[in-house]
């Protein structure tokens, strides 16, 4: 029997596409290889520009590339992972889950019920490929807990992720996925995101890390807060530019 090989990704990472991330994605990748990580995937608030980008170069820092994205639905956000184009945000949460599907990618709901940061609540989540079970960005337990209840009693596969926007949280948590190859003398270059997606959804994952830290949470959720709300008023007041303009999507 050929053994599995673990393959260490953090599917939750946000760089300066976002209007709330800040950092340029060589440096996320220069940063996930210096931890030991095998990936990240870049996931933008409805922008995969960046996340495609960065999927190109990860090989040359000695990582898996895999694109994706964090689509903003009717009902709250979700991840789409392993796809190449971005599905329309504002749609259904399930219609979306079914788009995501239909781009060969796979849908993992991110901080689920968690409405202060766009969680889809329980009663949307009719399917999905992958709860994101342990989120590094919470305050207390209660949230990650509940998402590990939710997704163990219905049988959905278990994903942590550290949902960094900035550079020293990224992979505070992650997911070790257990790849089983089909060659005789397998090795880490001969898996692909393909593998990896298969090995997800037979649900052979398990959560590390940490929480991060709570004062380093509550500076990203401020900030984050601070730039969503200069950008709702700015955009809504005519002859004044847009701040922060990278959420004037409008262009």
């Amino acid at each position: 029997m050929t053994a599995q090989i673990p393959f260490a990704i953090d599917f939750h990472v946000h760089s300066d596409d976002s209007y709330d991330g800040h950092e340029p994605i060589e440096l996320i990748l220069e940063h996930a290889a210096d931890i030991g990580l095998d990936g990240v995937v870049i996931t933008d608030h409805d922008e995969i520009s960046e996340s495609l980008r960065a999927a190109e170069l990860a090989p040359e820092y000695g990582l898996v590339g895999i694109p994706g994205v964090e689509v903003s639905t009717r009902h709250g956000h979700l991840l789409a992972i392993g796809v190449e184009q971005r599905p329309d945000p504002g749609q259904p949460f399930m219609d979306t889950v079914e788009t995501v599907r239909e781009l060969g990618g796979i849908a993992i709901v991110p901080h689920p019920f968690q409405r202060s940061r766009h969680g889809v609540r329980k009663r949307h989540i009719k399917d999905a490929d992958a709860i994101e079970t342990y989120n590094s960005m919470v305050f207390t337990g209660y949230r990650n807990r509940r998402a590990r209840t939710f997704a163990r009693r219905r049988g959905y596969p278990e994903i942590g992720a550290s949902d960094a926007h900035y550079l020293p949280n990224v992979g505070k948590a992650y997911t070790e996925i257990l790849v089983s190859p089909d060659t005789s003398n397998p090795t880490k270059a001969a898996i692909d995101g393909d593998d990896l997606v298969e090995a997800i959804l037979e649900g052979r994952t398990l959560i590390r890390g940490k929480r991060t830290p709570i004062h380093k949470s509550t500076i990203q959720y401020t900030k984050g807060a601070v730039r969503k709300s200069a950008y709702l008023l700015t955009s809504r007041a005519p002859l004044v530019p847009t701040v922060p303009a990278s959420m004037d999507r409008s262009g």
